[in-house]
């Protein structure tokens, strides 16, 4: 291939994530020319609402995917934490790369450099995110939580201009576009705030059927991240987990690569009942697709460990929860 059409969505940070594969090919395939086909999806246009009201982070997934599948593009650059468990991708697609994953974790960014402990009592935080908000009301009731939409600038500007007394935001995102450094920040640990499935990964999707398009990616595939997000990605998917429900998911290598291990969280919208189950699998001296199929099976176990301590009522609780909250909404 001579020629790599890559679709973004139009933000800053999705146009330097697409940007990053970009540079990273061209010197492993000299000559290569990388053309950006750009895309605007309804959760980018959408921005007065939560986007479970505007269909859910799949929205941005769904827009991407269908350039793809038409063959105006070659491939799509996905934040993999915004692909849903319960949406399949479309007919003859595969996620083909997961390059080295950034930092999973998610951050608290305010103006005066305090932590999540030491906000006075009744402060507004903004997060989009269900999953961030139910796991920090658990810690701390007492704070007020408002939707946060909008690309990462304008997310930073409204904390700026005083409208938040503190922001949720994936480390990710921050670093890749060079903002952390300079922010007042907490990095929140996972035990206060367990991250998002896939979150810190890209997925590169396009077509299963071509090989050559899965040669020229394949020296960004990084097996460790892969193993991790094989694991994560089954564990949602055996959830049938998607944004309308406050779920995380992370998986982690240690022992030199050779011990994988998963947590997996379901939580209710008001951060009142946290679900949470664990475990473990050893994987020395297995093949890679040996190691893969490892991660799967464990993140299907622990999605198992969690429904049976009750998660899918929890989930249909937390579904019913937001379709009256919309209701008096509208």
């Amino acid at each position: 291939m001579k020629r790599l059409r890559i679709a973004p969505r139009q933000s800053n940070l999705a146009l330097t994530q697409t940007r990053w594969v970009g540079a990273q090919l061209q010197p492993l395939h000299p000559g290569l020319e990388v053309e950006e086909i750009h895309v605007v999806s309804k959760g980018d246009k959408v921005l007065d609402k939560p986007l479970y009201a505007v269909g859910g982070k799949g929205r941005f997934v769904t827009a991407v995917e269908e350039i793809v599948v038409r063959g105006d593009a070659d491939v799509a650059v996905h934040s993999l934490k915004d692909v849903p468990g319960d949406q399949e991708l479309a007919t003859g697609m595969d996620l083909l790369c997961f390059p080295e994953r950034e930092d999973p974790h998610d951050v608290l960014v305010t103006r005066d450099g305090s932590d999540l402990m030491s906000l006075e009592a009744g402060a507004k935080v903004g997060t989009t995110s269900l999953r961030r908000a139910s796991q920090l009301k658990a810690q701390r009731g007492d704070l007020a939580f408002g939707t946060l939409r909008g690309n990462v600038e304008t997310r930073l500007k409204r904390l700026e201009e005083g409208r938040f007394a503190a922001i949720v935001l994936a480390a990710a995102g921050l670093k890749r576009l060079g903002y952390l450094a300079d922010l007042k920040h907490q990095v929140l640990p996972p035990e206060h705030c367990l991250p998002a499935v896939g979150q810190g990964t890209l997925g590169l999707e396009g077509a299963a059927d071509r090989p050559e398009l899965r040669a020229l990616l394949a020296p960004l595939e990084h097996g460790p991240t892969r193993v991790v997000t094989e694991a994560e990605r089954a564990f949602l998917k055996r959830l049938q987990g998607s944004c309308r429900v406050p779920i995380a998911g992370h998986a982690r290598l240690f022992d030199g690569g050779e011990r994988l291990s998963l947590q997996g969280l379901v939580g209710d919208i008001d951060g009142e009942k946290l679900l949470s189950a664990s475990s473990d699998v050893f994987l020395k001296g297995r093949t890679r697709e040996e190691r893969i199929a490892e991660a799967v099976a464990l993140g299907r176990g622990v999605a198992d460990q969690l429904i049976e301590r009750g998660a899918r009522e929890m989930m249909r609780q937390a579904e019913a929860t937001l379709a009256r909250r919309q209701q008096l909404d509208n």
